[in-house]
């Protein structure tokens, strides 16, 4: 029983310093600039992207190429998204945060 309140406690501080790490590293790329958790900025609410991809399993590898490539204007509106440099861990990080919004 002792171990299994340990693990827990392990799993739940984790996913919360994980959710902390998104948003630290969203905003050390700047993403937040264009983007926010709840609200259109420029870019997409997270909430939104989240909702759209929610169940897809290919969505973290998708959403990771789109944001490698950038996306032309229409896809969430008129304005489109340049192709951004961080780096891959960072990356997996930030999408894996904002799919759990």
């Amino acid at each position: 029983m002792r171990n299994t309140l340990m693990v827990l406690a392990l799993l739940c501080s984790s996913s919360v310093f994980a959710a902390d790490d998104g948003a630290k590293i969203a905003a050390k790329y700047n993403c937040l600039a264009c983007h926010s958790v709840d609200q259109k900025i420029v870019g997409p609410s997270y909430k939104e992207v989240a909702k759209r991809y929610k169940g897809q399993k290919d969505a973290e590898a998708m959403l990771m190429a789109e944001v490698r490539k950038g996306l032309p204007g229409g896809k969430w509106g008129k304005i489109p998204m340049p192709a951004q440099q961080i780096e891959d861990k960072d990356l997996r990080v930030i999408i894996r945060w904002v799919l759990a919004q």
